[in-house]
């Protein structure tokens, strides 16, 4: 069965960095669109960048652009989500997902992993 599993968060200061790290199995990885969502309580899920099935474009929510970078290795079936000057307000569950035909919208996901939390607190 698919499995997509996130790994790399934790606990950062303000202005540090992570990367995260998302496993992809059971799936023909060049064949989907790979992307990052987070949420944060109370809040909606917040597309936070995408990058295309042959790791060529890449598409960032306005709140990240300049400070993460999103990159795949499709001999490891793995996508990453570089976060540089991290801010409180990054703080939430970051989810790795994958897409044969969605860009932006969440609901355009076909297989999802179990999240991974990010905290930004000094």
């Amino acid at each position: 069965q698919v499995q997509l599993v996130e790994s790399g968060g934790g606990l950062v200061q303000p202005g540090g960095s992570l990367r995260l790290s998302c496993a992809a199995s059971g799936l023909t990885f060049s064949t989907y669109t790979m992307g990052w969502f987070r949420q944060a309580p109370g809040k909606e899920r917040e597309f936070v960048g995408a990058v295309s099935r042959g790791g060529v474009s890449t598409y960032y929510g306005d709140s990240v652009k300049g400070r993460f970078t999103i990159s795949r290795d499709s001999t490891k079936s793995t996508v990453y989500l570089q976060m540089n000057s991290l801010r409180r307000e990054d703080t939430a569950v970051y989810y790795c997902a994958a897409s044969r035909n969605g860009l932006y919208a969440w609901y355009a996901y076909d297989y999802w992993g179990q999240g991974t939390q990010v905290t930004v607190s000094s």
